[in-house]
């Protein structure tokens, strides 16, 4: 490809930031679209306080989209700050603040994220998956102490993401809401579009419940690469194979092609199996050394970046 190419990927929280930092190394065109669905901490309170899309995961993915210069580090820094109080700012991000001031300021969510990346020097774009904040809902089992068949729905991602129970699956509300149309526009024109890795039920899944971004999933020509993550995830996945959860995925978004399925070499305990789960989604697998040697069930930027550069070419 003479052209750099053109790359969407989709999640929130740490597992995307992991991709961002290592894609932005990869290409310039470079879009973002993350989940907006959370609950919690300081992105709950405003979300609570003041009717916007909880700007959290939106803030994280710009973060990891600035530079490793001066100015860009030193935003990343400024973005990620949290007050540390006895009042009302406590635990606030800096970032998640500047956000919510400039959707107040220009009344329009991508706007003012578009502005807050000219500011940062951002090397991409971030864009919410939705214009209205969601609630993800989750069919738990094991909640009912003498029931452990009983089924108990449960709300909200900070809840979802923590429960002691296990999660069967996840829906949306609204069920129906409007995507983002320039979501759309940037999965309709890429050339590759990335998929995780990030909290299952609660960043990676999401994204593939909006039913206008599921179709632009489907009907994009786009390649579609899955990265999976390094093992389970306390609360969301525990005892979760990485079969299961291909098959969680599959189960939520039936109609989604799978092109590649990036795995770590020394999270899969039997590649052949995994290789045939793959191959049911019409998957290749490609089996490679991803995982940072210095944090535990971390992504490495840097790993990243090379088997995703020799996938693109």
């Amino acid at each position: 490809m003479s052209r750099p190419p053109r790359v969407v990927a989709l999640g929130g929280g740490h597992g995307l930031a992991a991709s961002l930092s290592a894609l932005r190394h990869v290409t310039d065109q470079l879009t973002a679209v993350v989940t907006v669905a959370d609950n919690g901490g300081s992105s709950g309170r405003l979300r609570r306080e003041l009717g916007v899309l909880p700007p959290g995961d939106l803030r994280m993915a710009l973060a990891a989209l600035c530079r490793d210069d001066e100015w860009g580090r030193t935003w990343a820094d400024v973005l990620q700050h949290r007050f540390r109080s006895n009042g009302e700012l406590h635990d606030h991000a800096v970032g998640n603040l500047l956000i919510v001031a400039l959707w107040e300021l220009l009344g329009e969510a991508v706007d003012g994220l578009d502005w807050v990346a000219r500011l940062l020097g951002a090397q991409g774009r971030v864009l919410p998956m939705s214009a209205v904040p969601l609630d993800i809902t989750a069919r738990v089992l094991g909640l009912v102490p003498d029931h452990p068949e009983a089924i108990t729905e449960i709300r909200g991602q900070a809840e979802v993401a923590t429960t002691e129970g296990q999660v069967v699956d996840v829906a949306l509300d609204p069920a129906d809401p409007p995507a983002c149309p320039e979501a759309l526009v940037a999965i309709a024109e890429a050339d590759w579009v990335v998929v995780g890795p990030g909290s299952w039920f609660t960043s990676v899944i999401p994204n593939l419940l909006v039913p206008a971004l599921s179709r632009g999933l489907q009907e994009t020509s786009a390649r579609r690469l899955l990265t999976l993550n390094l093992g389970e995830q306390k609360g969301e996945t525990d005892g979760f194979s990485p079969e299961t959860h291909l098959e969680v995925l599959a189960a939520h978004a039936p109609d989604l092609r799978i092109d590649v399925v990036l795995a770590d070499e020394q999270h899969v305990p039997d590649p052949e199996s995994l290789r045939r789960t793959a191959e049911a989604l019409g998957a290749d697998l490609v089996i490679a050394d991803i995982a940072a040697e210095d944090r535990q069930l971390h992504h490495d930027p840097g790993k990243l970046a090379k088997i995703y550069r020799e996938l693109f070419e």
